[in-house]
């Protein structure tokens, strides 16, 4: 039994005859394949038989030419063409009657990675996508071959489905919007890119190459990096139906001196609440953040989420996050310690990492080798 496709969002099983090729033919329309998905490890697996290469920040995308025919898929199976017209013509001019690949939508503005750019293509308005289309156009960065021409390659090993895209992206036209990822097959090269390559590399993923395309499943592994941070307590929320602290708000400096909201931490074990809320509690009524705050209205805005209360920004605490979108902490940051050495007035954006562009990023790896 092959894995599972999914067509226009219905899941069916579908049987595949095996056959003692290197490749099996097929005739059927090209359908969306869920992607191969990836656990979470804390130290990259040495030995030989493993493929590395960088972890890309931007949406995963199947994009799938069929004929005269131009699907892009996210990885929940919901269509993303209409968002990404120009990806969808791009792809459309490849020289294949039928191609199948596995990749990252990235966005760059001015040099550096920006996913918020991304967020904003899922927009309802026609107009409003395709004038970002052309302002910040995107790229698609390809790391693996599903199907091209007849051939299957989805059940094929690692090794030979990486030989097949380099192959036909030997036949590609010379295109600023498409990508192939590099990697490498040496553990102590990636070891060096997430040494050394701290401000370009996200994290690193690793595949088996004897392995094939594990369609829906955590097949694959990733090593991601986990930065620091110490940021102000400018504000709190109490814990839902409680009287005691449920995640602090926290805060850096801008350019102009003003306390910026960046997002929120809230991992605390449940004995150490009452001590940390008598802390917080003692700096309630301070002016909180002076610049961006927290709570501002958006189409995920709740009456619960826009109440906060307000501290004197005399905290510091130390957190661990993984990515910035646009100037804040993509996902709930780690609570690691409280930092009584560090003035507030130190915390800045300067310790933030900045994502790269692809191209920037291509070219450290490359040159990491």
């Amino acid at each position: 039994m092959a894995p599972p496709l999914l067509h226009r969002n219905r899941w069916r099983p579908v049987t595949f005859t095996k056959r003692p090729m290197s490749m099996v033919q097929v005739m059927d329309q090209l359908e969306f394949l869920a992607p191969m998905e990836a656990k979470l490890i804390s130290d990259l697996p040495s030995g030989d038989g493993w493929q590395f290469e960088p972890k890309w920040d931007g949406f995963r995308c199947i994009a799938i030419k069929d004929g005269h025919s131009v699907e892009l898929w996210g990885k929940s199976g919901k269509p993303l063409g209409r968002y990404f017209p120009e990806v969808t013509g791009m792809v459309q001019g490849l020289p294949f009657e039928r191609l199948s690949l596995d990749g990252e939508l990235i966005i760059a503005v001015d040099g550096k990675g920006a996913f918020d750019a991304l967020q904003q293509r899922l927009h309802p308005a026609e107009s409003r996508i395709r004038k970002l289309s052309v302002e910040t156009p995107a790229i698609l960065m390809v790391f693996d071959l599903l199907h091209e021409g007849d051939c299957r390659w989805h059940d094929q090993p690692l090794m030979e489905r990486r030989a097949a895209l380099d192959a036909v992206f030997n036949k590609m036209p010379t295109d600023a919007r498409l990508r192939l990822s590099p990697v490498t097959s040496d553990s102590e090269v990636a070891r060096r890119w997430f040494e050394e390559l701290t401000r370009e590399l996200d994290g690193i993923v690793v595949k088996r190459l004897d392995q094939p395309y594990v369609s829906g499943e955590r097949a694959m592994l990733k090593m991601k990096r986990l930065r620091t941070a110490d940021c102000v307590v400018g504000g709190f929320r109490y814990g839902k139906d409680s009287k005691l602290v449920g995640s602090l708000l926290l805060g850096l400096y801008n350019q102009s001196g003003e306390l910026d909201h960046v997002g929120f931490t809230s991992a605390f074990a449940k004995q150490d609440k009452p001590a940390l809320t008598a802390k917080i509690e003692k700096l309630r009524g301070g002016p909180g953040f002076t610049g961006k705050s927290p709570g501002a209205p958006s189409r995920w805005s709740t009456e619960r989420s826009s109440q906060w209360e307000s501290l004197r920004p005399e905290l510091v605490a130390e957190v661990q996050y993984d990515q910035v979108t646009g100037d804040r902490f993509r996902h709930g940051a780690g609570f690691v310690r409280w930092r009584p050495d560090k003035s507030p007035s130190a915390c800045t954006f300067d310790q933030l990492a900045v994502p790269m562009a692809p191209n920037a990023v291509i070219k450290a790896v490359l040159e990491g080798r």
